[in-house]
């Protein structure tokens, strides 16, 4: 086992983004000289974060509708796969809604440089959380994830 992977499913996601956005508020301040100003970021920005955050709580909704596990953390707590709703257009709308808030934080720092910090969470969120969630829903739920949920997921993108 890597020191890398002692990390997965360690740090609750929503930690990661608000560091994320700290980093981003740094970033802005330390690098003001690339920033882009104006009231067109902060209406964007706004947007983004507005919209993030309504696919957040539609996530965290449906999955509590479903009586199922919000943490993700514990993937092993799910007790059934959800694939209605906004599940039946992206497997991973909380860290969507998290990522779309993070572009709408950029946005409206109009920084440039701190937006490079979005891609930083994605690659993080995905290592660490997404990845790991997989395998072991993988494991739990067997075929019905692997050729049915995670499958037509795939099919809708193509």
């Amino acid at each position: 086992m890597s020191y890398l992977s002692t990390l997965e499913l360690k740090v609750p996601p929503i930690v990661v983004m608000l560091l994320t956005g700290v980093l981003m508020f740094l970033a802005s301040i330390a690098t003001v000289q690339f920033s882009v100003d104006g009231p067109v970021m902060d209406i964007a920005g706004w947007a983004f974060g507005l919209v993030g955050l309504v696919v957040i709580f539609r996530g965290v909704q449906v999955f509590k509708r479903h009586q199922t596990t919000v943490d993700p953390r514990i993937p092993s707590a799910s007790n059934q796969l959800v694939t209605n709703d906004i599940y039946g257009l992206t497997r991973n709308p909380m860290y969507l809604g998290m990522t779309l808030c993070l572009v709408g934080w950029g946005l409206y720092l109009g920084s440039i440089v701190a937006l490079v910090f979005v891609a930083v969470f994605i690659a993080f969120i995905t290592r660490f959380q997404i990845c790991t969630e997989e395998r072991l829903l993988a494991r739990k739920f067997g075929k019905s994830y692997l050729e049915g949920y995670k499958a037509q997921r795939y099919e809708n993108v193509r």
